[in-house]
Order: C-alpha cells, then structure tokens, then sequence
C-alpha cells in the first residue's frame, strides 16, 4: 500500500491472539473472532479519515485479520464512497510472540503515528504502554479481562483518535494520565501493570493467564471499579478507585475460612470465586512496598510474567506517570462545543 511520508498518521495495533487463552476455555467466555477484528479496523480507519488522518500503519499478522483488512481496503477503493486513510503493512518478521507488538508499536512511532489505536485486552495494551512513551494510546478492548480498554464503537473510537492525531483536540484537553505499577526485581525496573499487580503462591509462571483465586498473596491496583471483571474485582468490590484518584490499593489475601472478610468476586468471565481478605491499604503515587510474599510468581494485568525466590527482593511503585490514553468522551464534547465536525 501507499507509504506517503505527508499527512496525520495513526498506528493500528490488533492482537490477533487476544481473547483466546485459557480463561476462555475454563469458563462460558465469548471468544471475539478475526473477522470482527478486521471489521473494527475497517471501522476506525472509517472515523480516521473522516477528520483529516491520511495515513495508517498496521502489523501484519498470521491469524488473518491483517488480510481481512487489506480484502475490505479494496472493496472499499472500488466503491469509492468515502475517504479512507492510506494503510501501509510493516515490513516485520512475525514470531507470534509479545516481541511482534513492542516492536510494531516502535515502528509505528518511528514513522510517524501520532495516535496508536490498540485492539486487544489488558495484557495487549501493558505492552504497547510500554514502549509508546508519550504517543497516545487508543485502546480498545478485544482480550480476556478487559479492564484497561474501553468497550467502545471502533467508528467512534477512530474520529477521537484521528482529531487528537490531527492536532484538532490537543492532547491536554483530550487524553487522560493513567496511573501505573511499577516491580523492581533486585533493585531492577523489571515491568509494569496498568491496571492490578498480583502475587502468587504458586512456583512457576506455567500457562501465563492467572485465574484461580486458591494460590493469591497480595493484591495490588492502579484502580479498582465494583463493576469489573478480572482480579482488580476483589479491590472493587472492597474499596472502589478511581481511574483519576491520586492513589491505589493494596490488599493482604488468602484462605476464606477465617479470614476477616471474604469478598465473592468475579475474577474472569464465568469465574465468581470467594477470596479472603486480610488487609486493605491505601498507596500512593512513589510509594515502594516490598512483598511479604517469600517465593511465588508476580502476575501482571493478570497474566504470570516474574518468577521469583527467598533470595530476590521485589518492590511494587505506584506512580502517576504512565501513558497517555484518548478519552473519547471528553474529546467528541469538545468536538461537539467547537464544532469541528460541523460544516
């Protein structure tokens, strides 16, 4: 496809493995199928050009959804009904593995994406906020534990992301600040979770989807809504945080019987399980807390991703720093009181 150098340009990340691991198999969870993927894609790039974006960037992928969008590109340039921005597939070497999206999303950015609209969950978007650095993300939710994204119309989701990409809306009045979690393993940066941090028992990082609630330790959370799915529940159900609340949570876990508390919280779709609680406390952005847990597996965003023994030292940071995220609503308000899509 076209690979102009002028005009807007936005970053389309789409996983095509999100929603498909094994929390969709151990409880009666939707899968969201490639075709729908692409439709989305087709979708936002709709709303894209709609306000001016002339070019996107895409990663290719083995599962189909990069192929489904280049079908519906050309049915749409023969119909010729609207413009669509110019798609240009990188020009990668696809391991299926969490590499391929860091490094899509450095190549978006190196070429120019102002914007980077995120089709996956919480696992999905943990990566791409890990590298996009100031470059606003778009996310939109297509994973397991969709908390972090938003369940969103993508043709909506594609006019805030393009007037942001645009300049129209500055990215001041339109995107938020999110709040993030920090571990440092031995003194080490190691990663970070957007939404919950959670410790486990349990030894080894094995199937990465963290789902029984027998093995939990600590709990720790950016935000935490009553009304989520995912372990952050436990934190929602307890104490509600806000997304914009200068603080989190965290939370001391373990056996029911006899436990001060027992929440019944829904940690994964299908999946209502009762949980102990033994402690609650506030956190506060720079704070650094050492586990109490000797020896386990540290899961981020719900998926296992850090081992760890007697001998290493792991701390957990809130911090106020994170990525910037397009809020759709604030932006299609302002684009409503100036009226930047009235002609």
């Amino acid at each position: 496809m076209s690979t102009s150098s002028d005009g807007p340009a936005v970053g389309i990340l789409a996983n095509p493995a999100s929603g498909r691991d094994i929390r969709r198999l151990v409880a009666q969870a939707s899968v969201f199928q490639t075709a729908e993927k692409s439709n989305m894609v087709a979708r936002t790039m709709a709303g894209l050009g709609a306000v001016g974006v002339t070019r996107t960037f895409m990663m290719p992928d083995l599962g189909g959804i990069a192929g489904g969008v280049n079908r519906v590109i050309k049915i749409h340039d023969n119909m010729g009904t609207d413009l669509w921005p110019a798609m240009t597939f990188l020009d990668m070497e696809i391991e299926q593995a969490p590499i391929d999206t860091l490094r899509a999303v450095e190549m978006m950015i190196e070429a120019g994406a102002a914007t980077i609209v995120v089709l996956g969950g919480d696992g999905t978007n943990r990566l791409v906020a890990s590298v996009c650095g100031e470059v606003p993300m778009m996310p939109l939710s297509t994973g397991t534990n969709n908390v972090f994204p938003a369940l969103r119309e993508a043709t909506i989701a594609g006019l805030a992301a393009g007037l942001v990409a645009t300049g129209r809306v500055d990215t001041a009045t339109g995107c938020r600040r999110n709040k993030v979690l920090r571990v440092l393993l031995n003194g080490e940066l190691r990663d970070l979770a957007l939404v919950d941090l959670c410790v486990s028992s349990e030894l080894y990082i094995g199937s990465k989807a963290l789902w029984k609630a027998d093995s939990l330790e600590e709990l720790f959370v950016c935000f935490a809504e009553a009304d989520a799915i995912g372990l952050d529940s436990i934190a929602g159900l307890i104490r509600p945080v806000g997304r914009e609340e200068p603080i989190g949570l965290r939370l001391r876990l373990g056996d029911p019987q006899g436990a001060p508390r027992i929440v019944t919280a829904p940690i994964g779709p299908g999946l209502i399980a009762p949980v102990g609680i033994y402690e609650v406390a506030e956190l506060h952005p720079g704070q650094a807390v050492a586990l109490a847990t000797r020896q386990g597996v540290v899961a981020l965003d719900g998926e296992r991703e850090i081992e760890f023994s007697p001998r290493d030292s792991v701390e957990v940071r809130l911090e106020a720093d994170g990525p910037l995220t397009v809020d759709i609503d604030r932006v299609m308000r302002h684009a409503a009181e100036r009226g930047l899509l009235v002609g």
